[in-house]
């Protein structure tokens, strides 16, 4: 394995900063020379100088994106850390529900839009499908849109098709959710159409203008933030408000605090659970 050297992991750290927002502390050599020395040698590069040269002057950009999806963190799991999946069953979309209906009172469609910031390959945002489905929302009464968005085109890929080794699939899934949400394909599972249709995937860099996604009643940003710099935190979490609706919910990581970084937030607790709403957001 090439190792790399303190100058080349300065010009790297930059770069990748540059392209993906991650920051590399000092000691994240190993990182750089674990995950991209494949594609040092994928592209017969002798230094990590000469792959970072090559990046810069690819026309078409595809380096950038391999740099991106090797140096990416991709842990995810189905119903990750349960206790936000419970928040949005029992609270968050019934609390939605009711206001939008007026407690009942004023039957119409009812509009739900639920962003999954950082889906990786998926299981995100398709335990949050799974949920709805559980909820038997009927698609007469309720306009729903899930969006699932990443940095990385490999983990967009592998979400959009919904196949997942036997690993994957039984991770973080009981027995009966697999049973009834997948069908068995071989050594894999792969989620069924009903709920694959459910979700839609796009490449974002949350670094850039996310303003066209439109705006969410719930937003999932979990255990991203956490690689930024404080500087970057601070502006991805002003977007995440003005993408977020008045009296919408934010979800971050259960180690992840906004205390620091933004006042744009206030904290409420259910239970076990924390979650965000708009500072300037008043209820009725």
């Amino acid at each position: 394995m090439i190792k790399v050297t303190p100058a080349e992991f300065t010009l790297l750290v930059k770069y990748i900063h540059d392209i993906s927002g991650i920051a590399l502390d000092p000691g994240k050599e190993y990182l750089i020379e674990t995950r991209l020395s494949p594609l040092l040698e994928q592209l017969g590069c002798k230094s990590y100088t000469e792959l970072h040269q090559k990046a810069k002057t690819d026309p078409l950009k595809a380096i950038e994106r391999k740099i991106i999806d090797g140096i990416s963190t991709n842990e995810t799991y189905f119903f990750r850390d349960k206790s936000p999946f419970d928040l949005l069953q029992f609270k968050l979309l019934p609390d939605i529900i009711d206001r939008r209906t007026d407690g009942g009172r004023k039957p119409r469609q009812v509009n739900l839009r639920i962003w999954s910031a950082a889906s990786s390959t998926g299981q995100e945002i398709y335990s949050i499908a799974m949920i709805i489905k559980e909820l038997g929302l009927d698609p007469k009464n309720y306009n729903i849109t899930l969006i699932g968005t990443d940095i990385s085109d490999a983990v967009i890929a592998q979400a959009s098709y919904g196949k997942y080794n036997k690993f994957e699939a039984t991770r973080g899934l009981s027995q009966g959710f697999l049973n009834k949400y997948f069908n068995q394909d071989g050594e894999c599972w792969r989620i069924k159409d009903e709920v694959r249709a459910m979700a839609q995937f796009r490449k974002i860099n949350l670094m850039e203008s996310f303003a066209a996604l439109g705006k969410f009643d719930i937003i999932f940003c979990r255990n991203v933030a956490i690689y930024f710099s404080p500087e970057t935190r601070k502006n991805l979490y002003q977007k995440l408000c003005g993408a977020l609706e008045p009296d919408g919910y934010l979800i971050i990581g259960s180690t992840e605090s906004l205390s620091n970084d933004t006042t744009l937030f206030k904290p409420q607790k259910y239970l076990n659970s924390i979650f965000y709403q708009r500072s300037d957001y008043s209820p009725k």
